[in-house]
């Protein structure tokens, strides 16, 4: 349903927490997998106990150069 969303250009941010880790095993499935190409704006950035960070993108249909 996400992925629909944001097809339809009904998502206005997009929010992402990093969580500072290296997977060798888990991992493997892409977020967004079977989503159109978007530019994101970053909008905000936070980063908690030096580590975590909190990204808040705008996102909007990627045109083809």
């Amino acid at each position: 349903m996400n992925r629909a969303l944001l097809a339809a250009g009904l998502v206005d941010r997009i929010q992402l927490t990093i969580f500072p880790v290296i997977t060798g095993v888990t991992g493997t499935a892409p977020l967004f997998r079977g989503a159109g190409d978007f530019d994101l704006e970053l909008l905000e950035s936070h980063t908690f106990d030096r580590r975590t960070q909190v990204l808040v993108y705008r996102p909007t249909v990627h045109a083809p150069s």
